[in-house]
């Protein structure tokens, strides 16, 4: 969870002021605090742009009607905050994101206009390899020498411990984010970014030893307004099978089976659900320790579909992806969810949905 004070969280609850901002940095450096009357940014860890943004302002002006125009808004940047007014002169903003400008559609004369964005993970994806590319040395540094090869001044924050690839060649054409991620998982990681722009390089939480960060509650004082529970077994595994052969090097082959090893689990490796494992390979793998941090993070993602919630809550805009949280249903029932996917609305009033990739019972 993005970090925010004690009294954020509580306001959250209560009856409050909610605050808004949108800011437009055009390519000719002028920043525009942008009027706008409603606007959603959707959160999704599953998709490869992790971030993106729609957001509907009344100004027509907003619409490029001149080359001039043009240049200043393609490749432009939005800056979205939702926070709450106190009331006692004292406010609190959370970043929402940081989206390269995508798209501007309206009325140039009486609006409104629409303007949409991607995070900045797509101006990695779009700029397709041209020769071959080919990665070495460790994670992080590979990772790195990506990202910026595309954005020089990104920031890019490892919160894992780095750890050795194989070298590895992408052909012409090909996906530097979906390389991006190749490595990461080497070291059971994943990238992206955070609702300040920055690359993160960071493991999934595990929720069996992660603490939640918030409580949806029903009742008086609870921000719980409804929820469903599910289970399905489309799409699980209960084991990763996780290899790696350097082609470009004499490194042997390693490999690593990480199977679910709880007995408790719907899924045991040992139980009735019987086998159903998947396979995962990377010439980045190349000793058993890769192999095995990989295996545990395909693992991670691949069982925890058998058991998954959808609820909507009173919105929380200093959510992430992998946040853990304490669900009390009406009923009483306690689970534990891991967050997944989200919406924030820019309107007072809005949804707030929220998927989860795993729910377990809270003792």
């Amino acid at each position: 969870m993005y970090p925010v004070s004690s009294r954020f969280l509580a306001a959250l609850a209560e009856s409050h002021r909610v605050i808004t901002q949108v800011q437009v940095f055009r390519t000719d450096g002028e920043v525009i605090d942008l009027p706008h009357q409603d606007g959603a940014v959707q959160v999704d860890r599953k998709a490869a742009i992790r971030r993106t943004c729609s957001v509907t302002s009344p100004d027509p002006s907003l619409v490029p009607t001149s080359p001039v125009d043009e240049l200043a808004m393609y490749g432009a940047r939005l800056r979205i905050s939702r926070g709450i007014d106190y009331g006692d002169g004292t406010s609190e903003l959370v970043p929402l994101g940081v989206f390269r400008l995508d798209e501007v559609e309206g009325n140039p004369h009486l609006g409104p206009v629409t303007l949409s964005g991607q995070a900045l993970e797509c101006i990695v994806a779009d700029d397709k390899f041209t020769q071959p590319y080919r990665a070495v040395g460790t994670v992080v540094g590979a990772i790195t020498a990506l990202v910026v090869r595309s954005i020089p001044d990104a920031e890019v924050v490892s919160l894992i411990v780095d750890t050795a690839i194989g070298p590895r060649t992408w052909d012409i054409e090909g996906d530097p984010w979906a390389a991006v991620q190749e490595i990461a998982a080497a070291a059971g990681a994943e990238c992206y970014t955070d609702a300040n722009g920055t690359f993160i390089i960071s493991a999934l939480p595990d929720p069996a030893t992660t603490d939640p960060v918030w409580t949806v509650a029903a009742g008086e004082g609870g921000v719980y307004i409804k929820g469903t529970r599910s289970m399905s077994a489309a799409g699980v595994f209960n084991a990763v099978l996780a290899r790696g052969e350097g082609t470009e090097t004499a490194a042997g082959p390693a490999s690593y089976l990480q199977v679910d090893d709880d007995p408790a689990s719907p899924t045991y490796w040992f139980g009735p659900f019987g086998h159903r494992p998947m396979f995962y390979s990377s010439a980045t793998i190349v000793s058993p320790g890769s192999a095995q941090a990989a295996a545990e993070l395909k693992l991670r993602a691949a069982k925890a579909p058998n058991a998954s919630g959808n609820f909507s809550s009173l919105p929380n805009p200093a959510l992430e992806p992998g946040d853990v949280l304490r669900v009390v249903h009406p009923d009483g029932l306690r689970e534990l969810h891991q967050v997944a996917s989200f919406t924030v609305p820019l309107r007072v009033g809005g949804d707030f949905p929220i998927g989860t990739i795993s729910a377990k019972e809270d003792a």
